[in-house]
């Protein structure tokens, strides 16, 4: 059965990759930088992933909305040539962001996530099956996705592609009519490079397509209106139906000679609705002992305004496409985070191999240029700019058998 899977997965990579040559070939993309680390790891040659368990819970509170829940995985390696994974995921989501709470109530409603995965080893290459499906009460996602890697030149080298693509249903509760689809297919290529004993180079590009309806149907825009009370309307979203857009990236991961090591991020994002954005991100790795890793990082965010999005439009169906989802506004967001890890080794000969147990936080500051917070006072128009700050934290226990 494991091996009728495999043959099959191969045969679909033979039909991938050509549209991924050509994909690749005829888009232009924005130039950038990435530099991404592996924490204090050194580079090894295609392996399969290790068997273990990981349970996780996530938290995220900010613009008065709250987003917990928890998440299991699975992994268990089938002799020395394939691994199986699942993985099952939950958001509990409840409040509403600024965007809501000016035309609706708060709300609560739940995400499930679950998703199998299959590993394949042959030689020095690398190849990966996973399938996701997505469950709210008012939208529903299957995607499949393809992986395959190849290390050469002594395995200094490793050339990574992957082909992705998903299916949206999206409804509106309340409104048993309304019904709309989405498709999505994303291409990536990369290339990792062990520069020095040190150091480690890559580069990474990323085109994602989108096509169907792509915006929030709850979501909607204003526009001046001197009959209403507060002197503007609200009417829907109108949205292009299709999205192209490109990320480049660069990444290096530097060890230091004290059990330490430096990492940092730049990449750059563009897309066919006019949006530009870059992040960069700093960091540091350091061991304590033989049993804690601790890290530091920091990263910064910025992006242009959507061509179709503005706080505040001058009448209704002013545009063919009109937006004022803040995530399409030129804003910034600037985020310091700290990691801590406890390692528990175990004896070689011991059903169980290793422990972490893992702690997380992040906090966020965004900052927006043109979105406007019309629940504050204030003349139309020249309501204070919108800002808030959120907190991400994570708990998990990780076992290795």
């Amino acid at each position: 059965m494991v091996l009728a899977v495999v043959a099959a997965v191969i045969n679909m990579f033979r039909f991938v990759l050509i549209p991924l040559k050509a994909i690749l070939l005829s888009s232009t993309f924005a130039v950038g930088c990435l530099l991404v680390i592996g924490l204090l790891a050194p580079a090894k040659a295609a392996v399969l992933p290790q068997d273990r368990s990981d349970v996780l819970y996530h938290s995220y509170q900010g613009d008065g909305v709250s987003i917990d829940g928890p998440s299991i995985l699975l992994r268990k390696k089938i002799g020395n040539k394939v691994s199986i994974s699942t993985n099952y995921y939950v958001d509990s989501i409840s409040g509403a962001s600024i965007d809501v709470r000016a035309t609706a109530s708060q709300y609560r409603e739940e995400r499930t996530e679950q998703s199998f995965g299959v590993d394949f080893l042959h030689n020095k290459t690398l190849m990966n099956v996973k399938y996701t499906n997505s469950s709210e009460n008012d939208f529903e996602a299957d995607s499949i996705y393809l992986g395959i890697s190849q290390d050469f030149f002594g395995d200094l080298t490793t050339v990574q592609m992957s082909y992705s693509r998903g299916e949206d249903d999206i409804r509106r509760t309340g409104d048993e009519t309304f019904f709309e689809e989405a498709s999505r297919q994303k291409v990536g290529l990369a290339l990792t490079q062990i520069a020095t004993k040190n150091l480690i180079l890559g580069v990474h590009y990323e085109n994602v397509s989108d096509n169907g309806f792509l915006n929030n149907p709850y979501r909607s825009v204003r526009f001046i209106d001197p009959d209403a009370a507060r002197g503007f309307s609200f009417a829907p979203e109108v949205y292009p139906n299709t999205r192209s857009s490109n990320a480049f990236s660069i990444s290096a991961n530097y060890y230091l000679p004290y059990r330490a090591a430096l990492f940092t991020e730049i990449r750059t994002y563009s897309d066919t609705w006019g949006i530009r954005a870059t992040n960069a991100k700093l960091g540091y790795v350091h061991t304590f002992g033989d049993d804690w890793i601790v890290e530091l990082r920091t990263r910064f965010y910025q992006q242009d305004e959507a061509d179709f999005y503005q706080d505040l439009f001058s009448r209704e169906n002013e545009f063919n496409f009109l937006a004022r989802d803040k995530e399409l506004s030129s804003f910034n967001n600037i985020s310091a985070g700290l990691s801590v890890t406890y390692e528990k080794k175990f004896s070689e000969t011991a059903f169980f191999k290793k422990a972490t147990m893992n702690y997380e936080i992040d906090h966020i500051r965004f900052d927006y240029d043109n979105f406007r917070n019309v629940l504050a006072e204030g003349p139309v128009g020249e309501e204070p700019l919108f800002s808030f700050s959120a907190n991400v934290m994570k708990v998990f226990f990780s076992i290795w058998y």
